[in-house]
């Protein structure tokens, strides 16, 4: 029996506490395995950059990540390179064919005008659950503060339902610093000008989680984790671990 006062947490689908995972290539195989121990921690996963495009057992992936509940989108890279080779249409066909209800629509490679960005957004929102990515993956392209939230504020109108603000799968870029640390004021703005509930932002490295938990609580949504990280990440969440235990428990 439980014995333990933990954090409250909702159960899937969750709106707040969110954890976007990121598979970076996994076999079906392991695939199966990281959700027996950990599906219930893992509320959407974006199968990152291309590697959707090459992986040639998807349609069984697809199958493993729908049997455990688990609604699945392409890595934003790959709607970046169907917008530059004029390919949406092929695209949004290829959605439909393996049954994806879930696209990112992102600019941090392919420099997307913001407006075509924005019809980008709308017409794809039309059939398919749209989640706009915000920030540059050039860990030396800065982007002001304003701009963030103005380009924020215009793809949660044009029909975005969160905005994922950059970080990398390596945490070095967007929000952070080169060296992993976070922009702490850019952060800050972000949050004081958006709801929170309606950003995911991207924290593949255990500080950096730790340091949005202890900024925003356990019902931040966090993105770009790795599977080996999801209990590690619930554990931080339900301070279970040093890092946040303090945080989330005081003594009898």
């Amino acid at each position: 029996m439980p014995f333990l006062d933990l954090p409250s947490r909702p159960g899937k689908p969750r709106q707040t506490g969110v954890t976007h995972v990121i598979d970076t290539g996994l076999s079906t195989v392991e695939v199966e395995g990281h959700l027996r121990s950990a599906g219930d921690y893992a509320d959407i996963v974006r199968l990152g950059w291309g590697t959707a495009y090459v992986t040639r057992d998807l349609a069984q992936k697809l199958d493993c990540y729908r049997s455990f509940g688990v609604p699945v989108m392409l890595g934003g890279t790959l709607t970046e390179l169907a917008w530059l080779r004029g390919r949406v249409d092929g695209l949004r066909s290829w959605l439909a064919e393996l049954g994806i209800e879930h696209v990112e629509v992102s600019s941090g490679t392919v420099a997307i005008p913001p407006e075509e960005k924005l019809e980008l957004i709308r017409s794809l929102a039309v059939d398919f659950t749209v989640f706009a990515e915000v920030g540059e993956k050039d860990p030396h392209a800065l982007m002001a503060p304003y701009r963030w939230v103005e380009s924020i504020r215009e793809a949660l109108a044009a029909g975005a339902v969160q905005v994922i603000c950059e970080g990398r799968a390596t945490g070095d870029a967007g929000m952070y610093r080169p060296d992993g640390e976070a922009r702490t004021g850019l952060i800050d703005e972000i949050a004081h000008d958006v709801d929170v509930e309606r950003l995911v932002f991207e924290a593949p490295q255990k500080h950096q989680q730790v340091w949005f938990l202890e900024r925003f609580g356990a019902g931040v949504n966090l993105g770009n984790v790795l599977f080996r990280d999801l209990i590690s990440l619930e554990t931080l969440r339900l301070g279970l671990r040093a890092d946040t235990l303090p945080l989330f428990h005081k003594p009898a």
